[in-house]
């Protein structure tokens, strides 16, 4: 862990400023400590105004550095702190991109600054800034995916018809549900369920009881669910649509559970190494009793399990594994 090194009474700046090297491998390890340090230098130092990030020396960075930055970032709102980033390479740029979280910081790069990044959150990327995991990189995965998905559109489109039917009896509304969800590094897109709720389900979201533990939300017996929703959750064909994500590259056929961006802003450092790979329609989770899961730990724990034994054999194993369950009447999402 670098040392923070404290600056005051800059000529450039009349605040104390502290300025912070970030370390050259940004990961779980240095993150955890770089912000149980940061917590500490605001408290020992409470007439520091001003932070400087510096990352010339950075040089690789996951999804665990990321949430180290949105866990500084929010003890210097609570604090009233100004915190700036100096020195961003293109590489940490386009990350704080994905993640959308370039408009949240002051940035200064060679003598310039950038108030607020304006960056799309959505905009293409030619290359990934850094390789997190090895199946991010995958060519072979990602032909696996663009195969499968069209398979599964293929029967999505001819399933769609009698779900339209069904949907459309039961309760009125909108076919499709879309929601915000994290991809790789926090990236946020829209995934696409078939409507199993009522249409104004997420604002009756804090009528229901929770009865998980930790940043996910489950209820065995939610009213918002309607008939025909349940069924489609049982069978899992409400998750069809998602094969479009797959086709975008969004998703992935196997990955960990795409999380809610609320869910992400409760993560604590090491949860965010579940953001090191793409999520999928299927995986650990959903294999080992996704409605029986209720402790986000569990979750965590089987994402990483996944992205510890990660290889192409073992994703089609859990492709194999899905499609058993599906047909486990049992199985079903809650």
């Amino acid at each position: 862990m670098t040392k923070f090194e404290e600056i005051s009474n800059q000529a450039i700046l009349p605040a104390p400023e502290c300025l912070i090297p970030l370390p050259a491998s940004f990961t779980v390890i240095q993150a955890v400590g770089f912000k149980q340090e940061f917590q500490k230098t605001c408290e020992d130092n409470p007439d520091l105004t001003t932070f400087v990030f510096d990352f010339s020396k950075t040089n690789f960075m996951d999804s665990s550095g990321i949430g180290a930055l949105v866990g500084c970032w929010k003890i210097a709102q609570k604090r009233g702190i100004r915190l700036v980033l100096r020195n961003v390479s293109p590489q940490v740029m386009s990350i704080l991109s994905l993640a959308d979280l370039g408009r949240l910081f002051e940035i200064e790069q060679k003598g310039q600054k950038l108030r607020r990044s304006r960056q799309s959150k959505s905009a293409p990327l030619q290359e990934l800034p850094f390789v997190t995991h090895p199946s991010v990189k995958s060519r072979t995965k990602r032909l696996i995916d663009i195969l499968g998905a069209l398979v599964g559109l293929t029967i999505t489109a001819i399933l769609f018809v009698p779900i339209v039917i069904a949907i459309k009896l039961d309760s009125p509304g909108p076919i499709f549900f879309g929601q915000e969800r994290c991809s790789w590094m926090g990236r946020r897109f829209r995934m696409w369920k078939f409507r199993s709720m009522v249409t104004d389900a997420e604002k009756l979201k804090h009528l229901v009881e929770n009865q998980a533990c930790g940043a996910i939300f489950k209820n065995a017996n939610d009213p918002r669910i309607t008939r025909v929703g349940r069924f489609l959750r049982r069978t899992s064909l409400d998750e069809l649509p998602q094969f479009w994500n797959v086709l975008k590259g969004e998703m992935s056929l196997v990955g960990t559970r795409p999380p809610t961006p609320d869910e992400v802003e409760r993560y604590e450092i090491p949860q965010w190494q579940r953001l090191d790979i793409k999520p999928g329609m299927t995986g650990e989770w959903q294999v080992n009793g996704r409605s029986s899961v209720k402790n986000f730990e569990d979750v965590v724990r089987l994402d990483l399990k996944y992205q510890e034994n990660w290889s192409l054999m073992y994703d089609l194993q859990l492709i194999l594994k899905t499609i058993a369950v599906i047909f486990n009447r049992n199985a079903g999402a809650m």
